[in-house]
């Protein structure tokens, strides 16, 4: 291109010579100015031509060699190609020549797999043919069987099954006392540890008080005084108390029959301020009834407050503090109320403590555990769901609910402070001398506990003992075995609870022996 714009320029200059030239001749007419022009016009054409010639010769050098070095990149650009070709050929000839040799082996493969299929499908014939034949024999064989044994098919799987779970239960039984055998040997000794530790620590006044309800009356004469006149003294002290006072033979005393023991309480004071006072009339009576039983009601709120201070006990509802002070006049088993409530939180809060749990909440719970027991003769049901019920009314915690309604296991236990509730009402409850019955209960109940364990199969005899907190059962070696005889003290345990009232907890030992007799003669 530079080329032939060189060309072109030189053609240019001389066309403007000829053109100066022409002008030159036409204007001046001279010949020699002519001559001059154009030999100067050849000149400037011959210098043109000559740099046009090696202008032309310059762009074909360059020309020339821009093609060598465009070949020479070519060349090696391609060279690089062939050998990126040559391998990628190599390559490819590797990888058909692996894709003939899989599509070989495969080939192989499928010829094998062929042939199996061939033999197992000729071996499911055989095992299916064999198969009949078994079943054809197994059922031959039940039909033998069942004619040998005269029992049916339906008939030898019922044996079958008893005495798979009779061996089950013997098994059970090993297992059972296995486990219960590791577990006594580690807890009865940490439990023997807390137990002395919460008797040692806990040294509580055992007061059994009753409800009082006969007034001693200075003598015989104040009885027509009581009854007054047609008798309007005695109408008005029953109304005013809701108490029935018996007045008969007795020599000087006067009996109070009622429910409620605070009403019976309110009474008795009332009673004993009016014979003190010796005025006995209708408006006298309401009177002194009324102001008695303001100072019951305080008497009642201090208790109450006493008894949760001694526990450290705060916090507690006032309406539930009445309840709780209402209980120093109820009495379970000539056993004081309040007094085993006390006791109970006591001993719940040292085997909490023991245990490293919240001992102040266990001791709330004792505390609490009998609440039902101040309103249990005006509302019907158990006393431990009575007492839930009012404790969960007056916003106490679920957790204390839970172990008022679960110390009798009228709820089931959930939780570790159920537990401990139970085992220090318990501990509060059979303590010696704790509690009183009648000689007639007394006998009744252990007689009762003597006949519900003889009426256990295998069962020789059965004596009821340490005052009916332990019931010892011996059978008969031949019929009960080692294994059965735990399950044994389990059943009747369990039909104890079912059919018998008691406090506390009733122990149950089976006595199993094997005796070798044999004689010496001469």
């Amino acid at each position: 291109m530079e080329m032939t714009y060189t060309l072109w320029g030189a053609i240019g200059i001389g066309l403007v010579v000829g053109f100066i030239a022409a002008y030159l001749i036409r204007g001046g007419g001279v010949s020699r100015k002519i001559r001059a022009a154009e030999k100067e016009a050849g000149r400037m054409i011959e210098n043109a031509n000559r740099q046009a010639a090696t202008l032309v010769k310059e762009a074909e050098l360059e020309v020339k060699d821009r093609r060598i070095k465009m070949k020479t990149d070519f060349d090696i650009e391609t060279k690089d190609t062939r050998v990126e070709l040559k391998e990628i050929e190599r390559r490819l000839s590797k990888k058909e020549e692996n894709s003939e040799r899989k599509i070989d082996q495969l080939g192989r493969r499928d010829r094998e797999l062929v042939k199996k299929e061939r033999r197992l499908s000729k071996r499911e014939n055989k095992v299916d043919h064999l198969e009949a034949k078994a079943n054809e024999f197994i059922e031959e064989q039940k039909r033998q069987l069942e004619k040998i044994s005269g029992m049916t098919t339906d008939q030898a799987k019922e044996l079958l099954i008893r005495a798979m779970e009779n061996e089950a239960r013997y098994d059970g039984a090993k297992l059972i006392k296995r486990i219960e055998s590791e577990a006594k040997a580690e807890a009865d000794k940490k439990a023997k540890n807390i137990l002395a530790t919460v008797i040692q620590r806990y040294a509580g006044d055992f007061v059994m008080e009753r409800t009082v309800s006969v007034v001693q009356l200075p003598s015989d004469d104040m009885k027509g005084r009581i009854i007054g006149r047609e008798g309007r003294n005695i109408r008005a002290l029953e109304a005013a108390t809701g108490i029935d006072l018996i007045i008969d033979d007795t020599p000087e005393a006067v009996i109070l029959s009622g429910f409620n023991p605070v009403r019976r309480e309110v009474a008795r004071l009332s009673l004993k301020k009016l014979i003190s006072d010796g005025r006995i009339h209708p408006a006298r009576i309401e009177d002194v009834v009324k102001k008695v039983e303001k100072e019951v009601g305080v008497v009642i709120q201090e208790t109450g407050e006493q008894a949760a201070f001694d526990l450290g006990v705060h916090g507690i509802h006032h309406e539930l503090i009445k309840l709780i002070g209402s209980l120093k006049f109820r009495t379970s088993y000539s056993q004081n109320v309040l007094q085993h409530s006390v006791e109970v939180g006591f001993l719940c809060g040292i085997m909490a403590s023991e245990l490293g749990l919240n001992a102040k909440l266990a001791r709330r719970m004792g505390l609490l555990h009998d609440l039902g027991k101040a309103v249990d003769h005006e509302v019907d049901g158990p006393h431990a769901i009575i007492g839930s019920k009012l404790a969960k009314k007056y916003q106490e915690k679920a957790n204390v609910v839970q172990a008022i309604a679960a110390h009798h296991e009228d709820v089931a236990p959930t939780n570790v402070y159920d537990f401990l509730v139970m085992a220090a009402d318990s501990l509060s409850g059979a303590r010696p001398g704790a509690r009183k019955e009648s000689l007639e209960n007394y006998v009744k109940r252990l007689e009762e506990l003597e006949k519900i364990a003889n009426n256990f199969k295998g069962v020789s005899n059965t004596y009821a003992i340490q005052a009916g907190r332990e019931v010892r059962v011996i059978v008969e070696s031949k019929k009960v075995s080692d294994e059965q005889a735990i399950l044994l003290s389990r059943d009747i345990a369990r039909e104890i609870e079912a059919s018998v009232t008691f406090p506390g907890q009733i122990k149950v030992i089976v006595i199993r022996e094997t005796r070798a007799i044999e004689y010496a003669n001469k």
